[in-house]
């Protein structure tokens, strides 16, 4: 990183209950913690040189993580046809003709819709009822788990599907990828301005860096980005399959910084989705879905076979890859840890949604990382009460997990979630909203587990100077505070990347 000022951040509280102290950064570093009043190095009254910033006993929390985005995803549904709230398919189909009526799309560009979660609905999502409200126009509405997506007829033929008469428009898995894909063939220009915007707000949340899973090679796109400016986050970038002969061929390996990015950009891990989701009905599971028995895959679809898990994963190893491993299914999830335990491989679980009793414990003997998004838990809690009955106190078992030993990572999975720490961390620390009872309370962690699980460091002596500056206790703040907590301040290696203060 380019060196920076030093700076003296006065009357900070770094803990529950704590005497303030001051803290002096040099070269993006924290190098000294005193008691309030102490001063920086070498001047009586830190004014020498120093840059001076009075905190009045706000509380100082380190810089925050989160730990599985996609972040051109979160930057177009953005600006996306929003279905979170439908509760059927004849509610969508009015939200769509509602959007085609009010023309804000661009002429020839399809409707884009984004989070509908049909597991519920008392209707079936056709390519006939979209039809009724946009004959003519494309409509691709992407699921709220992105796992499935629902096109128009229109839509169908455009990206190449049969469409006509008994077309069901509802595409799961790699076909809905497929479409997500081409959905991201967005100039460059645009959507690089779109993602500057995305990472400023990220950063007044409080955010440092995020892993970045997009699924498409992304290490041009973030050194185009950065760049030409956009330097509010840190950034890991994640591999796929298709592209893990590309990586080991240029010798990228997980850690290494990228050169010219100012050491905001390293490679991450070698991504693997092996299952589906829950809301698809898709996550591979030991036990049947309820009334799936007639369906061709009524315990989900496992879309890696494990000789071919264990194949890329031993691959990826020897060229230096961790590697990060989407399972949510408890089946997937063993799949998963058998994999590790094979090939040695260091990385993350991504997901970990639903366990068994005799593999959480697995988490720690093999040193994998259980990389979670508690915010899904609310999302899935009916869903999974209703497919996952019995059971549901083995998902998204964070309390049992950190008590076993094991390494527990936070974030958001956005656009699944909001790509706001605050949001992932009240799911975890409540595991509710919206005034419901708590789901699960059981598996609840306490604050301090929540923000360690959300960061890479503590604040300290020697640490790099990522830090967040809060407007509220966030010990003592209540669920709908700690959601929207607000952000006074950030800091990335010692820069203000976020300053309200």
């Amino acid at each position: 990183m380019t060196p920076r000022p030093a700076l003296l951040l006065r009357d900070a509280r770094l803990a529950e209950g704590a005497e303030p102290v001051d803290l002096f950064i040099e070269d993006g570093v924290l190098t000294r913690a005193a008691p309030s009043g102490a001063g920086a190095p070498g001047s009586a009254d830190g004014s020498t040189g120093v840059e001076v910033r009075h905190l009045d006993g706000r509380h100082v929390v380190p810089g925050l993580w989160d730990n599985h985005v996609h972040f051109t995803q979160w930057t177009l549904t953005r600006r996306r046809l929003t279905l979170e709230s439908a509760t059927s398919a004849a509610e969508v189909a009015r939200l769509v003709g509602e959007r085609v009526a009010s023309r804000v799309d661009p002429d020839g560009m399809p409707v884009v819709g984004y989070g509908f979660r049909d597991a519920l609905w008392p209707d079936v999502p056709t390519a006939a009822l979209l039809d009724s409200v946009a004959e003519s126009v494309p409509v691709v509405l992407v699921s709220g788990d992105v796992h499935s997506c629902w096109l128009n007829t229109a839509a169908l033929r455009v990206f190449g599907y049969p469409s006509g008469e008994g077309a069901s428009g509802l595409l799961r898995e790699e076909d809905s990828f497929e479409i997500v894909r081409r959905l991201q063939e967005v100039a460059a220009p645009t959507v690089d301005r779109w993602a500057a915007e995305a990472a400023t707000e990220a950063a007044s949340r409080g955010v440092v860096g995020v892993v970045d899973m997009e699924m498409r090679w992304n290490l041009d796109d973030w050194v185009r980005r950065i760049g030409g400016g956009t330097v509010d986050l840190r950034v890991e970038f994640g591999t796929y399959r298709a592209e893990l002969d590309r990586a080991i061929g240029m010798g990228l390996r997980s850690g290494q910084v990228v050169d010219g990015t100012d050491g905001l950009l390293t490679v991450g891990p070698f991504k693997v989705i092996t299952d589906g989701s829950l809301n698809t009905r898709t996550a591979f599971c030991f036990d049947e879905y309820p009334g799936m028995g007639g369906s061709p895959d009524p315990k989900g679809l496992l879309t890696v076979p494990p000789d071919e898990l264990v194949e890329a994963m031993s691959r990826a190893t020897a060229g230096g890859l961790r590697c990060a491993v989407h399972a949510i299914g408890d089946h997937a999830n063993r799949l998963a840890l058998d994999a590790f335990e094979a090939t040695g491989a260091t990385g993350s679980v991504e997901h970990a949604q639903l366990l068994t009793e005799e593999d959480i414990p697995r988490f720690a003997a093999l040193g994998v990382a259980a990389s979670m998004q508690p915010d899904h838990a609310l999302d899935d809690r009916d869903v999974a009460d209703a497919y996952w009955t019995g059971r549901t106190h083995l998902a998204f078992p964070v309390a049992s997990l950190l008590r076993s030993g094991a390494r527990v990572v936070l974030g958001s999975d956005a656009p699944v979630s909001p790509l706001d720490p605050w949001i992932t961390m009240a799911a975890a620390v409540w595991r509710t909203r919206h005034g419901l009872p708590a789901w699960h309370g059981e598996q609840a962690i306490d604050v301090a587990a929540a923000l360690a699980a959300s960061s890479r460091h503590a604040v300290t002596v020697g640490a790099p100077a990522d830090l967040v500056v809060l407007d509220a206790d966030p010990y003592t703040a209540s669920i709908e505070t700690f959601r929207s907590m607000p952000v006074a301040a950030t800091l990335l290696g010692g820069r203000f990347t976020h300053d309200s203060l």
